[in-house]
């Protein structure tokens, strides 16, 4: 029986809960995700948990925040004067932006904090702390890549896809790092 090894293209159903059991991500109602085994586009432990998996094998896990997204760093917060909000906008807390660093890269920020002179912004990953678990069944094994490749996957904003990283806010996941 064949089993998952780095090269092979892996599809899999998956959902994705929390330590507290709410669920942050779920293949329900989407293709299967497919995974370019060694390719890096997973969060690590993610991917090392499909290693030597077979064809219909199923397997729940848990990866620790070093295997996920990291713990959460307070040096990631980050606090701006009012008057650097353009004038229109109104922030909420809750509501995710995205920023502009100096190169032109868009950084998703989660706004955590608004009062009269400051809005706080938090750059750490919606996931960076947490333990995840993930309920996954291998639905396919290929040599070659069995979707398309358009995009990264990534289609709520910022959704985990089963670990893929959009951090990096609207998708570098394509990328999911």
């Amino acid at each position: 029986m064949e089993k998952v090894e780095n090269g092979m293209f892996v599809s899999v159903e998956y959902k994705g809960t929390l330590k507290n059991g709410e669920m942050f991500d779920t293949s329900e109602g989407r293709q299967p995700l497919e995974v370019a085994m060694g390719a890096g586009q997973m969060i690590k432990g993610f991917e090392a948990e499909l290693l030597d998996l077979s064809l219909n094998d199923k397997k729940t896990f848990t990866i620790s925040p070093e295997e996920a997204y990291g713990q959460r760093d307070e040096n990631q917060m980050h606090s701006f004067d009012r008057s650097e909000v353009p004038p229109e906008m109104n922030p909420q807390i809750g509501q995710t932006i995205a920023l502009s660093s100096p190169d032109g890269q868009q950084i998703p920020a989660m706004i955590s904090q608004v009062d009269d002179e400051k809005v706080t912004v938090d750059l750490n990953h919606p996931l960076a702390g947490e333990s995840l678990t993930f309920e996954i069944e291998v639905v396919g094994i290929s040599n070659t890549p069995t979707q398309s490749q358009e995009g990264c996957g990534c289609d709520s904003g910022c959704d985990t896809e089963a670990g893929g990283d959009c951090s990096s806010g609207g998708c570098s996941s394509g990328g999911c790092s």
